[in-house]
């Protein structure tokens, strides 16, 4: 019995019929292009609607808002400095977390860690203090550059290093700095409303805006004019860490990161540095960018008993000022 000839090209070399160059046929289908990749493509970063974006900013300045205002109204009933302290936290920052959970499963999977990137590998030991030091690194340009510049900058933790507040204050501090502002505004700004960002936009775009976004949500009244500043300084922060968990493809580095961040300068503080670096600023030993470094994401709360001295160290400070 004879088989028919073959009705296609014997296997070999032809020219591609897809591009430029060659590619092999054998004889019965075209191998791989030339060059091509032998690693799996890297996947895209994962995005949501931008509704939901919007809408966990929205949540987040509201929340925020609120808190602080039913905090001051309730100031006055002289309750223990760390109730309020709790009480904003919840207030400020559960609402954000509700939001989190119903964007993912209204839009997402269901699962939170894979929506919004909330994976921790143990390279992450390493990428987050290296995305600490590059926050740092920018941050130190930004102070540089607004000073040169005469932009007003305040410091917000000069509330925590003119007072000795009591040790249960410095706790609940320490944990809603170091723990819960990580957390909360990474599952945010880096979970949610930077792949809210990704669904319109490119990447580079995408971690500008929320990195802007980051540091206005940060601008508290009671700073004035010193609100420009500071958060010019800390959208350059918040830019370092949507870069880190752009490339990395999840947020879990950009939270250790932040809680280095903030966890480094509570220590500062607590340790006196910045009162110190505030003494030698008066005799001509430091320069201005040395206090104006230390910004952390720490919720203000005044102390009913002590509002009075609170008064009193700014009007010294202002006097201070005109004499030198």
């Amino acid at each position: 019995m004879q088989f028919p000839p073959p009705n296609t090209a014997p296997a070999g070399w032809y020219p591609n019929p897809l591009g430029a160059g060659v590619r092999y046929w054998d004889g019965r289908s075209w191998a791989a292009p030339a060059g091509a990749e032998l690693a799996p493509r890297r996947p895209d970063h994962a995005s949501l609607p931008l509704p939901a974006g919007l809408g966990a900013l929205a949540v987040l300045l509201a929340s925020l808002l609120i808190g602080r205002v039913v905090v001051e109204q309730l100031v006055s009933l002289d309750w223990p400095v760390v109730t309020y302290v709790v009480m904003l936290v919840a207030m400020g920052y559960g609402p954000s977390v509700l939001w989190c959970l119903y964007v993912s499963r209204r839009w997402g999977s269901g699962r939170l860690t894979d929506d919004l990137g909330i994976r921790f590998r143990w390279s992450d030991a390493g990428w987050g203090p290296l995305t600490w030091l590059a926050a740092i690194l920018v941050q130190v340009m930004l102070v540089a550059l607004v000073l040169l510049l005469d932009v007003p900058l305040s410091s917000n933790v000069d509330a925590t290093s003119d007072l000795q507040v009591d040790r249960a204050y410095l706790i609940a501090s320490g944990i809603a700095a170091v723990v819960a502002a990580p957390i909360v505004e990474e599952m945010i700004f880096r979970g949610v409303v930077m792949r809210g960002f990704l669904q319109r936009m490119g990447p580079i775009l995408a971690v500008l805006l929320q990195g802007a976004l980051f540091g206005l949500a940060h601008i508290d009244p009671a700073f004035g004019w010193g609100n420009l500043g500071l958060a010019l300084v800390l959208s350059g922060v918040g830019v370092a860490f949507g870069v880190a968990a752009y490339l990395l493809r999840r947020i879990g580095v950009s939270m250790i990161a932040h809680a280095i961040f903030n966890a480094v300068v509570l220590t500062l503080v607590l340790l006196g540095v910045n009162d110190r670096a505030r003494e030698e600023l008066r005799s001509g030993v430091v320069v201005r960018a040395d206090i104006e470094l230390q910004v952390v994401d720490q919720p203000y709360v005044a102390e009913p008993d002590r509002d009075h001295d609170r008064e009193l160290v700014g009007a010294q400070r202002r006097l201070d000022h005109r004499h030198q």
